[in-house]
This record gives C-alpha cells, structure tokens and sequence, in this order.
C-alpha cells in the first residue's frame, strides 16, 4: 500500500444456481486465494451467493433462507481475512427483496448496498422480484446474527481510516448504465474506486460497449473502478455469461479478462486519483456521512500493473503514427496562425543538423503549406563554429536543399573568437563562457536576419531541454515562437522518423538525410570537434533522455514525490538501468528542475500539445528561487 498503490481485483468463481451452500465455498476459498495474493480489495459478481439466475425462485423462503446461511458460512471462514470483499445476496428488508452487495471484512459485515436501477428490458425483469434500492434513506437491519447493526443504504461510502485516500464505493450492474448512477454521488462524497458486481450476458459486440462504459466512468469520476461480472455456472437455458472482469483507473484500463473465472488482479493508485481530484476541482464535493470505517494493516504492495518504459510514447505503431499526426498538426496550426497574425514575411530557423532543428523546419514547413506559401519563405541559417563536425553541416545544407528552403551559410567562428578578444576569454578555456558565447552568437545572428527579412525566429528547443534548463539563456532560450516547447526529447524522435517514413516514397534523399540525422548523436557541439566527430554528447552531461522524461511526466501530469519516481523507473526500466544509475539521473533531474526555472519563467509563446507542458502562463508557476531541499533531502534517503 506504499505509495497509494492499493492490490484490487474482480473475481468471478464457478457456481451452481441456487445451491448456496456450494456457493459459499467457492466465494471463501477464492477470499482465501485473494488474500494470499495481498489482495486488499475483492468484488465479486451480482448475486453470486445465489445465482443470477434463479428467477422466480427467488420468492421461495428456502433460497432467500439459505442465502442468509450462505452468507454466514463465508463469514465464519474468513474471520482472520483482512481483505475487503463485495459478495452478491438477496437481502428481505421491510417485506421487500433487494439485490444487494454485503461489503465484508475479517468475519463482519460492515455495510449492505442495494441495487438502485433493476433493468426490466430485454432478457432482463428484475422488477418482477426486486425492489429498487430507496436512495433518500437508509436503515440499520439484522443479518447473520449481527443484530441492528447492519446499514443498508445505496450510496455509502466504506472509508479506511489508516489510508486516508481509500474510500470505497459499491454499485451493482444496471447502476452504471443508467444516466443517474450512484457512483457518481460515491465520488461527490469521497469514493476514489468504485466497484461494481455485475451479471450482464454476452453477446456480439456487448464487451466493447462495457469496456468503454468502465473505463469512462472512471475518467468522468477520476476513479478506480473494479467490474466482476458473474461467469460459469450461470443458467445458459436462454444467455450466456462471459466472466467479464475490468479493472480500469481514471480513464486507463488496467486488466481485463473474459470467458475465463478466476482473479484479474491489479493495482489501483489512490494517491494519484486524490491528486487529480485536488488538482482538477472538477468533482463537486457534498456533504455526506462519514461513512463505514474499516482499517487495512500496512503492507507492501507488490505490482502487477504496466508501467511504460516511455510515457509520452505511444507503444503501438498505429497508436504511436496517430500521436505523431495529432501532434504536428497542432504544432503547425499554431505556428500558422502566428505568422498570419505578425504578418511575417519569412520564418528564420536555426539549423544545426540535429533533431531539434530538424522538426522546428518540418513543422515550419508544414505550417507554410497551410497558408499556401513557397518553402523558400523558410530562411535555414545554418551557423558552423569551433564544434561543428561535417556530418551535421551537411545534413543541415541537404535538408534546406531538400525542403526548398532558403538556405543561409553563417560562419560565426570569427565574430566568436572577436568577441571572445573583447571580453579576455582564452580560446583555450572551454569553460561555460565559450559555450554559451556561440549559443548567444547564433541567436543574435537569427534575430537580426529576421529583422532584415520581416521574419520570425523559430525557436527549436524542446519540453525536455526546458525542464533540465539545457539551454543558454538569451540564447537558444529565446525566440519568436517556440514550436517544439512542449514536445519532449522522446518524441521529438519519433516525430521525425515518422515524417522521414512519410517522405521516404516522394523524395528518397530526404528521406535518407532523416534518418542519418536520427543516427547521429544529440550534442549541442560547442565543443571543438576531435578528429572530426563530436566530442560533446548531451546525454554523457545531463543523463538518459528516456530517463528524464520518466521522471518529468511522473513529477508534473501527477505530482509523485521523489520515492514513488524512483521505485516506478525501477520498475519499468530497471532491466535497462541500474539502481544506482537511475538515482544518479533522478538527482540530477531535481536540481537542474529547480535551478533552472528561471528560464522557464520568461518563456517565448508556443503550442501546448500534451498534458505536460512547462509555459509559465498557462501550466507551470513556480517561483524561480524556490529552494530543492525537501525533494533533495527524501532522495538521500534511497540510497
């Protein structure tokens, strides 16, 4: 439970209608298996202790009887089992009978919830033996021995009181079709995972619309949500039930497993959501009950879930072609609008040979292609100095060639070594005078031939660069309009390798000239060249990218700590890093973060193209000398 992360899972045991005995058994030995597997919360499927599918049985005494002892046995059974179970039962309360969830734990039955919406439709009518679950008032009832002592209402809320962000939440089947669901007020009170015992049929097609039924509802809420829908043993005399099991958290799915009983396990990250929630405000809070109080031992909780290697990276190539459309779109939609508003008669990019440059061109490119514009309103400016190696010349020249832009050749080695002589610094100090120095160089260059030219400078810095602060102030830092400021390192990558796909039919030498671009390693070159190759390789300075992006997308979309960075990097790219490595980088990432945010504040305009983003007006605020020390000091303690 470290961390918020919270072990749930849908089960769905094999039964036999109406033989509640049997029932039971098989409820309290896969409660057994639940807790041995550090299962903490357990919901299983609608009426499960009888079947879903007694029908009219349901008005015999002797079921609803046998029902209640059912009940009892599985209590009894698992007297010492700390895990939260929702068991399926009819309940008679008032002389009615209520489809009901009994909310169990260690042998007591903390709450009973009622179903509030009964489909009467189709091969459903269980109106002709329930009664809707009342939604204005609740009651204490007995049950299995415990006295008035039971609440039973629709709508509660069971919260754990060591975990302050667990509470629960229970719904039955038809309460997540309907446009009124309980769980909605669930959320409104509290409730970060909401689960849901279910009975609904197979049929064609049926599975992807509660897919999507499970997984928005847990967007809409920002929740967990836990879906056990009842499986084998079910009558077949007219439907067929599929054991369909969802696990899904605000908007992502977790697990999902069909035609097949057992447990889908996963974990749910309580944390995360309450973060969301704070962060958000979107959910209305109302006042409501405390709620049933249950406690959890601590414990470790282990993880099964998928963690990706990269975050911002799609993982399928379709899904991944789409994100690479999606975002370029965006970028030269933005950028389009800029020049028509300036009125800008030429668009000035600085162009190293590197990936940055390279995808600043691109979406400049594009951006003029929207406005009906010749290339050759696109000025490169290539600008070689003391680090400028033959390869990034060249693949800067041939892609400016290639693209149809109008091409500048700026060498700046001599206005450097100049002002260099001004200012006392020796040639021979590559300090961070002499990079810097070059950096600001090429900035003055690309501003004052935008003025000549009415232009605007594109700027080529990334979302990555940005968040470690890999940028000279006043020089790469600044341009016009920054394209790829939200674009992290990881996907500027991607983004180029699509867009050499896409050319690879019509032009073959750019297409060629991508690709040795994506070949060659990121180095801002400021550095002389040693026997012509580049001597400076960003990522030997500053760490993985891979790395970095991991632990800006955890630190900013979701507000993790220094600790839970730390165990998912380990997690999800440990085979390809060491402990030590990523410690090393993560340490790196926080200082650098926060010694840096003065950049970050005097930002030039650009596109938001992702939920992370670092533009000081309308997604990141922080003070530029806000000290490091808290997320220094829990960082010493994982050594």
């Amino acid at each position: 439970m470290r961390d918020g992360f919270i072990s749930v899972a849908a089960g769905t045991p094999k039964i036999r209608v109406a033989d509640c005995r049997y029932n039971a058994e098989q409820t309290f030995q896969m409660m057994r298996a639940a807790e041995k597997a550090g299962i903490k919360v357990l919901v299983l499927p609608e009426l499960g202790l009888t079947g879903y599918t007694c029908g009219d049985l349901f008005y015999q005494d002797t079921l609803l009887k046998s029902a209640e002892e059912a009940l009892a046995t599985v209590l009894e059974a698992t007297r010492n089992l700390e895990v939260v179970t929702a068991v399926g039962l009819p309940v008679r309360v008032r002389d009615r009978l209520y489809n009901c969830a009994a909310i169990i734990q260690k042998g007591i039955i903390l709450g009973l919830v009622p179903k509030v919406h009964l489909p009467n439709y189709g091969e459903f009518y269980e109106k002709r033996q329930f009664t809707p679950g009342p939604e204005d008032w609740g009651i204490y009832v007995p049950l299995c021995g415990q006295g008035d002592e039971i609440y039973f209402k629709a709508g509660q809320i069971f919260r754990c009181e060591n975990i302050p962000e667990l509470i629960l939440g229970f719904e039955i089947c038809e309460d997540l079709w309907s446009p009124e669901a309980p769980s909605l007020q669930m959320a409104q009170a509290g409730a970060t995972i909401i689960g849901n015992l279910s009975a609904s049929n197979d049929l064609i097609g049926k599975d992807a619309y509660r897919r999507q039924l499970v997984t928005m509802q847990s967007a809409k809420l920002l929740c967990g949500y836990v879906y056990a829908s009842a499986g084998e043993g079910e009558s077949t005399t007219d439907v067929v039930f599929g054991s369909h099991q969802i696990v899904a958290e605000n908007g992502a799915l977790l697990g999902e497993k069909r035609f097949e009983n057992g447990l889908l396990i996963s974990e749910i990250d309580v944390q995360k959501l309450a973060y969301e929630r704070r962060r958000t405000q979107m959910l209305e809070q109302r006042s409501a009950p405390g709620g049933i109080v249950f406690s959890l031992m601590s414990s470790e909780t282990k993880l099964t879930r998928y963690v990706a290697p990269q975050p911002f990276v799609p993982e399928g190539k379709e899904d991944r072609d789409e994100r690479c459309r999606e975002i370029l779109m965006i970028a030269s939609l933005g950028l389009k609008k800029r020049l028509e508003h300036t009125g800008a008669k030429t668009a000035v990019v600085g162009l190293s040979g590197g990936l940055d440059s390279t995808l600043a061109l691109l979406i400049t490119a594009l951006a003029m292609g929207m406005l009906n514009r010749p290339a050759s309103d696109i000025i490169a400016v290539t600008m070689p100095c003391f680090g400028t190696t033959a390869r990034t010349r060249s693949n800067a020249e041939l892609l400016a060639e290639r693209m149809g832009a109008t091409l500048k050749v700026v060498d700046i080695s001599q206005a450097v070594r100049r002002h260099f002589a001004d200012i006392g610094q020796s040639m021979e100090n590559h300090d961070v005078t002499f990079e810097n120095g070059q950096a600001r160089e090429r900035t003055q260059v690309l501003m004052d031939i935008a003025n000549q030219t009415g232009g605007l400078v594109i700027g080529t810095g990334d979302l990555s660069e940005l968040a470690l602060g890999w940028c000279t102030y006043n020089g790469d830092h600044m341009s016009n309009y920054a394209v790829n400021a939200s674009i992290p390192k990881t996907l500027v990558r991607h983004l180029v390798a699509y867009l050499a796909r896409d050319n690879a039919k019509k032009d073959q030498a750019l297409h060629d000239v991508l690709e040795d671009i994506l070949d060659t390693p990121v180095s801002p070159e400021l550095l002389p060249a040693v026997q012509g190759e580049i001597s400076q390789r960003t990522e030997d300075l500053v760490g993985p990218y891979e790395l970095h992006d991991f632990f800006l997308y955890y630190m900013l979309r979701w507000g993790f700590p220094p600790r839970k960075i730390y165990r998912l990097a380990v997690y999800a790219l440990g085979k390809t890093y060491s402990r030590d490595v990523i410690l090393k980088w993560l340490k790196t990432f926080y200082r650098r973060f926060f010694s840096q945010q003065f950049k970050r504040s005097c930002l030039p305009d650009g596109p938001k193209v992702g939920t992370v983003a670092l533009s000081p007006r309308g997604d990141w605020r922080m003070p530029s000398d806000a000290s490091a020390a808290l997320w220094m000091a829990e960082l010493e303690t994982l050594q």
